[in-house]
């Protein structure tokens, strides 16, 4: 779509593109939106949720280096292309971290890894099971950028992996709430009466309760799960959306423009669709980039309480959870590299959110 050079939309870009924050949280968005699809090409473990567990390897350190074998299932798998991308390969063969092995004829012998450094548990296996004998393709040096989680699972492949619940639970929650919003603030807005009494009762029911509790009890009665969460947190965020929205179709319903469509005979969902809610978009972008962050803090928080993404499923917020008590044990980037994550992509939203209201200003 073409703008002309003194639209408002293109005035609003310009003021935008000159905002070094706003661009930049925008660019990073974009990075997280990027390896959000993409995070199980990007990801060290590409098994389903990244959760191939080495208990032996458990709570290391970041830059973790171990020597790794895969013993071959010998079973095909017949996973899709897409699939593989969207949810994981499914991860028929077995690793084992090893400390030393050895070939004896027909035979690999290797020692299990060890934490303390005592020498791990001599086993034996046939060159037999991998495929031509070949072992050397089947044995590598994996390094743990972010060490290993509590059940010796790649920290960085989790991470990666949690970055998924918290990115799309904003954009799904964003869009129920806008739409539930959109519905109840135009129709309280443009009709008044009865009907606005009614929705604003709804409404100030609604913001009474707090928005944790009601996202609890929504969840406790869904059903705990994925998509119950995003279901939950966009039913609990479409108050403020409807509240905008009903004061912004209240003054824009007596403008001269709304008036002339009455009168050229227009009912009242082409003027609500077509001629008000196109002109009230300024504020509702604003609102939908704080709803966005206050999404992704709302599904932390059910993570780490428990009833939100459901093991062994990742999601900052459970990761959080596990590795608290790691804070006063030596180990805390276990919680802090999550608490991070969240830290700088709600940061992220709330710096496009401010850049956009600048932006947007028009009495500025």
């Amino acid at each position: 779509m073409k703008f002309n050079r003194n639209s408002l939309t293109s005035l609003a870009l310009q003021k935008f593109k000159k905002n070094f924050w706003g661009v930049f949280s925008l660019s990073f968005i974009v990075l997280v939106a990027f390896i959000s699809v993409f995070a199980y090409v990007l990801t060290p473990d590409a098994s389903k949720n990244s959760n191939q567990m080495h208990l032996s390897i458990h709570s290391q350190a970041p830059g973790f280096e171990v020597t790794m074998l895969t013993i071959p299932s010998g079973i095909t798998s017949d996973q899709g292309f897409f699939s593989r991308i969207l949810f994981g390969e499914e991860n028929l063969d077995t690793e084992i971290p090893i400390a030393t092995y050895k070939v004896d004829g027909n035979q690999l012998i290797y020692s299990e890894y060890k934490t303390d450094n005592s020498e791990g548990q001599i086993k034996v296996i046939d060159l037999s099971v991998f495929p031509n004998g070949d072992y050397s393709k089947y044995l590598e040096k994996r390094v743990f950028y972010f060490g290993t989680d509590k059940y010796g699972r790649d920290y960085l492949s989790r991470v990666i992996i949690g970055s998924r619940i918290s990115f799309f639970i904003g954009f799904v929650a964003v869009f129920i709430s806008l739409v539930v919003g959109l519905i109840m603030g135009s129709l309280a807005g443009y009709y008044g009466g009865r009907i606005d009494a009614l929705i604003m009762w709804i409404i100030n029911v609604t913001w009474s309760i707090p928005t944790l509790l009601l996202v609890i009890a929504i969840t406790l009665a869904l059903g705990k799960g994925f998509w119950q969460v995003f279901i939950a947190v966009g039913l609990t965020m479409w108050v403020e959306v409807a509240r905008v929205v009903r004061g912004q179709v209240i003054s824009t319903k007596e403008m001269q423009y709304v008036t002339a469509a009455r009168a050229l005979g227009f009912n009242d969902y082409r003027i609500i669709t077509k001629h008000i809610l196109p002109n009230i978009f300024g504020p509702l972008i604003v609102i939908c980039a704080a709803n966005f962050a206050a999404a992704i803090l709302i599904e932390s928080g059910l993570s780490f309480l428990g009833i939100g993404a459901q093991p062994p499923m990742a999601s900052w917020g459970a990761m959080i959870k596990d590795h608290y008590n790691y804070i006063i044990l030596g180990q805390p980037y276990l919680a802090l590299i999550p608490g991070i994550s969240i830290m700088l992509l709600v940061m992220a939203f709330m710096l496009v959110g401010n850049a956009l209201r600048d932006a947007l200003d028009v009495k500025a």
